[in-house]
């Protein structure tokens, strides 16, 4: 367990192909910082969904952000595309989609997001 901040590791991310490397990325920045294994792997799967939506709905790929706080790890999802709409409830099962973000809410202790004129920050956050 971190008991101090640090600063951030990046990862950027363009194409499919970069996702493995995002989450390898979230996963291992996560427990190197003092998270278990099984939530990093919540996280890792959180950090999974948005990236891919980000490669989805948006041009120009994206941006992940990991680091320390004493009581938690904190993670942003930055990318140049518009809110991604959180807050809804869990799609039925039978819908092929909608169910990412609903999970991303449901895995992590906190889900905010800030939007500004160059696009939206996800930012996550998981407890110790």
């Amino acid at each position: 367990m971190s008991t101090r901040a640090t600063r951030p590791a990046e990862a950027a991310y363009a194409e499919p192909g970069d996702l493995a490397y995002v989450r390898e990325f979230a996963r291992d920045e996560a427990i190197a910082l003092g998270l278990s294994r099984l939530r990093a792997d919540l996280l890792a799967v959180a950090v999974s969904e948005l990236a891919t939506n980000t490669l989805q709905h948006t041009v120009g790929g994206g941006l992940v952000r990991i680091w320390a706080e004493p009581d938690r790890i904190r993670c942003d999802v930055v990318d140049g595309g518009i809110s991604p709409g959180f807050g809804r409830a869990m799609p039925a099962a039978d819908q092929p989609r909608g169910r990412g973000l609903a999970i991303v809410e449901r895995i992590c202790d906190e889900v905010g997001i800030h939007l500004d004129g160059s696009g939206t920050t996800v930012s996550l956050a998981m407890l110790f």
